[in-house]
């Protein structure tokens, strides 16, 4: 148990870095207005059930054994990326720390799932060379499948009840 706990801790490290990283990389005005206006695309129209599934796509890709820490890193250098293009367009976000928006209900249960998936699949990849028990390997990346899928439609909709309260009081 305290060795699963510690690699969840790495996992989230991983995911936190990353987007630290994209955060904090220095990127044009064009090319922070395009990112800006991808993601508006992107979210245009999206609700609760959106943001999940968005989410659960890119959480359950993280399993892949191996690759998915590659994909976790990717996902939390653009999820920074874009924190770091709004901030440049938006000055009240220049004066919030990146890893603010994490610190919300909904993104500590996003932290929370990423981690546990990158750092599955890190340990699959592990188990797949140490030739351990399919068996056992199917049935805990299952368990933590279940609980990523779980805590990810809690959070998304924490966040779209946030998204609300937030356009709500901007009126």
């Amino acid at each position: 148990m305290k060795k699963r706990l510690y690699y969840l801790a790495i996992g989230m490290i991983v995911f936190l870095i990353s987007y630290s990283i994209g955060a904090k990389v220095n990127i044009e005005k064009e090319q922070s207005s395009l990112i800006k206006e991808q993601f508006e695309t992107k979210i245009k129209g999206i609700n609760e059930f959106g943001i999940f599934q968005n989410n659960v796509l890119i959480a359950l890709s993280m399993f892949i054994p191996g690759i998915g820490v590659g994909i976790g890193i990717f996902s939390g250098f653009g999820t920074g990326l874009v924190f770091n293009a709004m901030a440049l367009e938006n000055t009240t976000l220049q004066n919030i720390s990146p890893l603010a928006i994490l610190i919300t209900p909904f993104g500590i249960m996003e932290i929370f799932s990423y981690g546990l998936a990158i750092s599955r699949s890190g340990m699959l990849i592990y188990d797949l060379f140490q030739k351990n028990s399919w068996k056992l390997m199917l049935k805990y990346t299952i368990i933590e499948m279940v609980i990523v899928v779980s805590i990810l439609i809690v959070a998304a909709f924490i966040e779209w009840n946030m998204i609300n309260q937030l356009l709500e009081t901007s009126k």
